[in-house]
């Protein structure tokens, strides 16, 4: 039989076959075995071949993983020197960002950016909680916005509270699997409660002591919204450490950076000190971003993404 991970607790698989029955799964041993760098073998968005034990309990296994499309990685919190695969096979991901109550940081941001362009996944910038936005707040949120959309990253307005922007995000899910993404806090579950009232999925106040979002979605999971349309709600992510791209072609992940690399002086160049740099140039007359560039040295120097 064939069908797709809707949810991954470690050992054990949920997967929906292709009418739509689920079945819970593990994984045959020797995929485990494979010496992949990985901390999880299968990722939820993965398309698999199974069969049905004849236990009685419904229990499946899965004996073969097809190949991915596309996946969004980043490095184990758990093992040193593994990956760990959030979800696979995605038309796009919706990064969810908030500027206050917690605020995310540009180096997060743009870690995913580079993720997503490296695997070739579109990405929609949402920025929620505009309800708690004064005037000075709103104006500097489209400035945001603006350096981004010049890019090539459109973005949406959104709040759960008032419900702004919830239409449009609607119409932006609509025929595709996407990922909803960010750090814990900023309001994911809420938006896909909005989105799909029947999940009444789990959601928590922010921390007065820490202003950092409470861990609610343990899990990444696949929900169906309609016939073909599907949404994956992950667990919050504190840092997103950059995988498999290496510094020599981290550049290429930059829109802005790299329609400027063939005008560089020297092939090789680094961007940080070299002479005749066309990106070092850009950023000197303001038309590639500073914090844009801080990001890119930052991950060149293989900084974390807090700040």
């Amino acid at each position: 039989m064939k069908g797709v991970v809707v949810k991954s607790t470690g050992s054990w698989y949920l997967v929906r076959d292709e009418a739509g029955t689920l079945h819970r799964a593990r994984l045959r041993g020797k995929f485990k075995l494979e010496g992949k760098k990985v901390s999880n073998p299968l990722a939820v968005g993965d398309r698999v071949e199974f069969d049905v034990e004849d236990t009685g309990e419904d229990t499946a296994v899965i004996h073969k993983i097809e190949k991915r499309e596309n996946y969004i990685i980043r490095q184990s919190t758990h093992k040193t020197a593994y990956s760990h695969i959030i979800a696979a096979n995605l038309d796009q991901a919706l990064l969810v960002v908030t500027l206050v109550s917690p605020r995310t940081s540009f180096g997060f941001i743009d870690r995913f950016l580079v993720t997503a362009e490296a695997y070739d996944i579109p990405t929609t910038l949402i920025y929620n909680k505009t309800d708690l936005y004064d005037d000075e707040m709103r104006d500097y949120q489209r400035q945001i916005s603006y350096m981004y959309e010049q890019i090539g990253y459109s973005s949406l307005t959104v709040s759960a509270v008032s419900g702004e922007g919830m239409e449009e995000v609607k119409q932006l899910l609509k025929g595709k699997t996407t990922l909803f993404s960010g750090h814990s806090g900023v309001g994911k579950s809420t938006l896909i409660n909005l989105i799909v009232p029947d999940l009444a999925l789990k959601t928590s106040e922010i921390s007065a002591f820490s202003d950092k979002g409470v861990h609610t979605t343990t899990f990444a999971e696949m929900f169906s919204v309609d016939e073909d349309t599907y949404i994956i709600d992950t667990p919050g992510i504190k840092e997103l450490g950059i995988v498999d791209i290496p510094k020599t072609e981290l550049s290429h992940y930059f829109p802005e950076m790299r329609e400027r690399l063939n005008q560089c002086r020297f092939n090789n160049c680094t961007h940080f000190n070299e002479p005749g740099c066309a990106v070092v140039e850009a950023v000197r007359h303001n038309d590639i971003s500073l914090t844009r560039y801080e990001s890119y040295l930052s991950m060149m120097h293989g900084d974390d993404n807090r700040k």
